[in-house]
């Protein structure tokens, strides 16, 4: 594998983890970038429920953590062979 190719991978999938590591531990406040985001372009966006919301973002964190890890292990392997 072309190192720059490993490297522009690795990096993604670091982001990805500490994206993940952000909506897990801090879901509200994503929720509140999110919703800043999407008034800058003229929308307003509100949950229903916001424990739900939270409950959810954090679910979704915990998954994109785990996608991460999964997708690093198997550059690492791949870049070995």
């Amino acid at each position: 594998m072309d190192i720059l190719v490993f490297l522009i991978l690795v990096l993604i999938t670091i982001s990805s983890i500490l994206i993940g590591f952000f909506l897990f531990l801090k879901p509200a406040l994503a929720i509140q970038i999110q919703k800043r985001f999407y008034e800058k372009i003229n929308w307003r966006i509100e949950p229903i429920s916001m424990a739900r919301e939270i409950r959810n973002t954090k679910i979704m964190g915990l998954f994109l953590l785990f996608i991460s890890l999964l997708a690093i292990s198997y550059i690492v392997i791949k870049s070995i062979r």
